[in-house]
């Protein structure tokens, strides 16, 4: 294993060549122009008002509806940055929510999304992905798609709920 001081020159090394820098703001830019979409086209959804940047290894917002949230629940769009892809969530508000409904899923058998393995050290109960390799060349397309799987997550999971909640 290398030690820290050889992984910060590795780094020094990627940010002298600059696409590092360019490719994260580039990211950031459009998770923050996608949060603003959204907020604007789902005003009765709850959006975070916010980015969580991560370390690298995820950035996401909430966006969740009504229902959602009178369940104590919501939904995170994450973009998984070692995959470089994105996903869907759904979360608990807090460790006790997302174990309730965790159990719920898993007693009742349903599995049309990723139900995680347990809710120990897990920040979802479900999850989904919404775009792998996502196309940067196209981010009007890439926006109605993600879009377009978000609603679709949002009306399946209400439709579980419904039915067994």
């Amino acid at each position: 294993m290398e030690s820290f001081h050889e992984y910060v020159n590795e780094y020094r090394k990627q940010l002298e060549r600059g696409a590092i820098q360019k490719a994260y703001k580039g990211l950031m830019d459009y998770i923050t122009a996608l949060r603003t979409y959204f907020k604007n086209n789902y005003p009765d959804y709850f959006v975070s008002s916010s980015l969580y940047y991560g370390y690298m290894d995820m950035t996401y917002f909430s966006c969740s509806p009504k229902s959602f949230r009178d369940r104590n629940l919501k939904i995170a769009i994450v973009f998984i940055h070692e995959k470089c892809r994105f996903e869907i969530w759904l979360a608990g508000s807090n460790k006790q929510v997302q174990t309730k409904y965790w159990k719920l899923i898993k007693d009742s058998g349903w599995n049309k999304y990723h139900l995680v393995p347990t809710t120990q050290g897990a920040d979802s109960i479900i999850e989904y992905i919404l775009v792998d390799n996502p196309d940067f060349g196209d981010l009007e397309g890439l926006t109605k798609q993600i879009e377009a799987e978000t609603l679709k997550f949002i009306k399946d999971v209400e439709s579980f709920l419904s039915e067994h909640y």
